[in-house]
């Protein structure tokens, strides 16, 4: 296992070999961020006479989506969806803003309308997109600032063979072996009240980089979409302790076939927190990644985090595996 000088770490960077390549992160232009603040204010307004705001959430699968906010031009999450559930042209205010390739278990968003569509949740599809579940909210509820608490999943998938079609843009697929018990490890000294400023890329609107992280977790999860029973997983457990008895050969004929492939081993990323600075989860998970495989200790990523500068960090992880996975309100 490598280390980095704390003393030069800044000037330091890590980079990966396989298909998804981590990024580094980029500047938002200006037009960008005057529309950001444009439509901030907008969604600060309280709702027209006669007009009621609901609370709307949906699941996405994000690959073909230029991000979830509405843009100009450009393939929305939000954006297509909606008319057709609202059925009238309708302005949208996402709770979250994720990036283009990014996907949603459940994100959330409000809308005025004059009533609700007769249609339920479940029923309007548009394309990679669904509404799940729909509530009526005072006129001052706000889905991005009355949100508690959101929660992220990041999913990799460990392994030399080469990423199966159904879990491609579905996950981050890292070549090497990640060492679970050190990605643990440097997630203890990420959570807590820090100045993630070198977890912040650069054109992040927050007026803070500092943030509390209320948990960082790395645990390992049934890599799908191989669907194997219990007993099936059972059974390839007890073969991969006998084999590991007597010859690695024997593991690679007691669970593998011909005509189906070997898969990964899959790891999930878990974040929770109030708020998140721009890019922060892709940069945390692309630091975490580098501890897994060796290229950086725990030592490490404390230096990473005092620097205080994203150009302390790796290359941030790639957006294809990035889930947000729910948003939190108190309707009391």
């Amino acid at each position: 296992m490598s280390s980095v000088d704390c003393g030069a770490i800044q000037g330091e960077s890590t980079s990966s070999d396989n298909g998804d390549q981590p990024q580094r992160p980029p500047k938002v232009p200006r037009i960008e961020e005057e529309e950001q603040q444009e439509e901030e204010v907008e969604s600060m307004k309280p709702p027209k006479p006669g007009l009621q705001r609901y609370l709307v959430a949906f699941e996405y699968i994000g690959t073909h989506f230029s991000g979830s906010q509405q843009q100009r031009d450009q393939r929305t999450a939000v954006g297509n969806a909606f008319q057709k559930f609202v059925g009238q042209p309708v302005s949208v205010f996402g709770s979250s803003r994720t990036d283009a390739g990014v996907h949603a278990l459940s994100n959330v968003c409000h809308v005025d309308v004059e009533r609700t569509s007769k249609r339920k949740p479940g029923e309007v599809k548009e394309g990679d997109i669904m509404v799940i579940d729909v509530r009526s909210v005072p006129s001052y509820f706000h889905a991005r600032y009355k949100a508690q608490e959101r929660t992220y999943y990041y999913r990799l998938l460990s392994g030399p063979e080469s990423l199966s079609t159904f879990e491609r843009d579905r996950a981050w697929h890292v070549p090497d072996e990640l060492n679970l018990q050190t990605m643990q490890e440097a997630c203890k000294v990420l959570v807590g009240h820090h100045d993630f400023s070198s977890f912040r890329a650069a054109g992040c609107q927050a007026k803070s980089p500092v943030r509390t992280l209320d948990e960082l977790h790395v645990s390992e999860s049934v890599s799908v979409p191989y669907f194997p029973s219990f007993t099936e997983r059972e059974q390839c457990n007890f073969s991969v302790q006998d084999s590991l008895n007597n010859s690695g050969e024997e593991l690679i004929e007691s669970c593998q076939q011909f005509g189906i492939r070997r898969g990964h081993r899959c790891l999930v990323v878990k974040a929770r927190s109030r708020s998140f600075l721009y890019h922060q989860v892709r940069l945390l998970v692309g630091v975490l990644k580098c501890v897994g495989t060796g290229q950086l200790t725990v030592t490490d990523v404390k230096c990473i985090l005092n620097a205080r500068s994203v150009t302390a960090a790796s290359p941030m992880a790639p957006a294809c595996g990035l889930y947000l996975g729910h948003v939190k309100y108190d309707f009391n």
